[in-house]
């Protein structure tokens, strides 16, 4: 996994360098969308991706997020990696729903500024097991964190990116942006006890790092989120923590060195209902169940 922000410290201060994959010091300034090549004038023009609506947790990075059909009323979610959990990794076939936190959310705006901060009242789901994903239910509506700071969430895309996808992961705990295309697909990404399905392969110029765990990975065209920055292979190991490898469908490994990962978030709105209430049991939701 990009390793939660106190092992990312630690391992800088014992190293004196960057933490793998770390192509990037967290020190460097932020990249930017325009640092991308200009889109040809047959495509469609890329919105501009910033921080607005990314948020930072003590120990990863993160995202306001609402669902398609949300609305303005609707208590707001916050989504981040199930590893970020306050309470710890969970374990493999865990899953956690309608869990109590009071955990707090620094919220930024476009260019980076933390403006407020949110709190969670619960977590809704969370879990390792096919995804790596959390999702808090906040205190505050979307409505009411709008008026408040001008800010407004992310929208979850309900389908599938594809290969070649234009993508930014948006850090808001280092305030840093990383700009490459999707690769393609893992069909199992496994890491120690952990497996993955699907899992998004950026291209190698997404070198993210610790801390960036959590990071909303955001489609340039549209501006939706299509998944949730979660892990990368440091140092070439097979399939052990923070060394996870691709295993395809009949059964053969790959390890790919210095590549990073996502998981997809398309699956997600299909599971909640009317006031962004969690519901495993909707026809369509395809989420890990208790």
């Amino acid at each position: 996994m990009n390793k939660p922000l106190l092992a990312a410290l630690a391992t800088l201060a014992v190293t004196g360098i960057g933490v793998a994959p770390a192509a990037a010091s967290p020190a460097a300034p932020a990249s930017s969308a325009s640092s991308a090549a200009p889109a040809s004038p047959a495509a469609p023009a890329a919105r501009a991706v910033s921080f607005a609506g990314t948020v930072a947790l003590s120990n990863c990075s993160g995202s306001l997020v609402r669902l398609p059909a949300s609305e303005d009323d609707d208590p707001a979610l916050v989504m981040s990696n199930g590893h970020c959990l306050e309470t710890g990794f969970p374990a493999a076939g865990e899953v956690v729903v309608d869990q109590p936190s009071s955990r707090s959310f620094g919220l930024l705006n476009a260019s980076g500024t933390r403006v407020g901060t949110l709190r969670a009242g619960k977590i809704a789901y969370a879990t390792m097991t096919d995804t790596d994903v959390s999702l808090y239910q906040l205190t505050s509506t979307y409505a009411q964190i709008r008026g408040s700071y001008g800010i407004s969430p992310l929208t979850l895309d309900d389908t599938r990116p594809t290969a070649g996808t234009a993508i930014t992961v948006v850090s808001a705990y280092w305030k840093r942006t990383y700009a490459c295309s999707v690769d393609g697909f893992a069909y199992r990404l496994k890491e120690g006890e952990w497996t993955w399905k699907d899992s998004v392969r950026y291209t190698s110029a997404c070198q993210t790092i610790g801390g960036t765990s959590g990071s909303p990975v955001v489609d340039n065209a549209t501006g939706e989120v299509v998944a949730v920055n979660n892990t990368g292979n440091e140092d070439g190991g097979r399939c052990t923590d923070n060394n996870p490898c691709e295993v395809a469908e009949d059964g053969t490994v790959t390890v790919r060195e210095g590549i990073n990962y996502g998981q997809q978030t398309y699956q997600i709105p299909a599971c909640f209902g009317l006031d962004n209430k969690l519901d495993l049991s909707r026809s369509g939701c395809v989420l890990p169940k208790p």
